[in-house]
């Protein structure tokens, strides 16, 4: 069965496919609606072929279908059918989730996605629960979001931006009771240091995820959202 594995984000929607090397992108944003996206992944990839798709969505994901629309992308994203727009089978998930899956080792570990936003995601043994921990209250009013997410590292500054990351990451970690701290999304190689019981993630990981959305021999990972 060949995968192909659709990372929708805010700046890029990126793809990548069994047995390709390389995965292809192009420019998503404000006019980046559900359609325009099927058509600009059916354009970059008109020469691969796959049998089913995994999508990596920008926001919360319920029973495999997006509940809201993006904040940072066009709309028409809630009720659309990609299955039949695809023309086969489609697995949808929040695209921390999915990077989440892609950076597991084992054990009980939380995902932090440093990005436009804030993505976040627990799996316990192998089960995989996405989470929406961003627009929890954190400081002064704000969220954690308004904090670590992209306008927060703009109106911090990269100093204060990464001191909100580590003391954002260690409160979470220790209320989740994760042993394993994977810190990825765009804006994590702006790190100088970790917090401690932190590992480093990739963006690479999220396709990673989307191919073992598939993978029969991990059958254990089941997608509760």
């Amino acid at each position: 069965m060949k995968i192909l594995v659709v990372d929708a984000g805010g700046t890029h929607v990126k793809v990548l496919a069994t047995g390709q090397k390389s995965h292809r992108k192009v420019p998503s944003g404000p006019t980046m609606t559900a359609r325009n996206m099927v058509r600009a992944v059916k354009r970059l990839t008109a020469d691969w072929q796959y049998d089913v798709v995994s999508i990596g969505y920008p926001g919360p994901v319920l029973h495999g279908r997006p509940v809201c629309e993006p904040r940072n992308l066009g709309g028409g994203w809630v009720g659309f059918d990609f299955r039949r727009a695809f023309g086969c089978p489609v697995k949808i998930v929040n695209d921390a989730a999915m990077q989440a899956l892609g950076s597991y080792r084992g054990g009980r570990m939380l995902f932090l996605g440093l990005g436009t936003g804030l993505g976040s995601a627990l799996i316990v043994e192998g089960i995989l629960d996405p989470m929406e921990l961003a627009h929890l209250p954190y400081k002064k009013g704000r969220t954690y979001e308004d904090y670590v997410g992209l306008r927060g590292l703009q109106r911090l500054g990269k100093k204060k931006w990464r001191r909100h990351v580590a003391d954002m990451a260690t409160r979470l970690k220790a209320a989740l009771e994760a042993e394993d701290l994977v810190l990825g999304g765009g804006n994590a190689k702006l790190l100088k240091a970790l917090p401690a019981g932190a590992r480093l993630g990739d963006n690479a990981n999220a396709f990673i995820g989307g191919f073992r959305l598939w993978d029969a021999t991990r059958q254990h990972l089941r997608n509760r959202k």
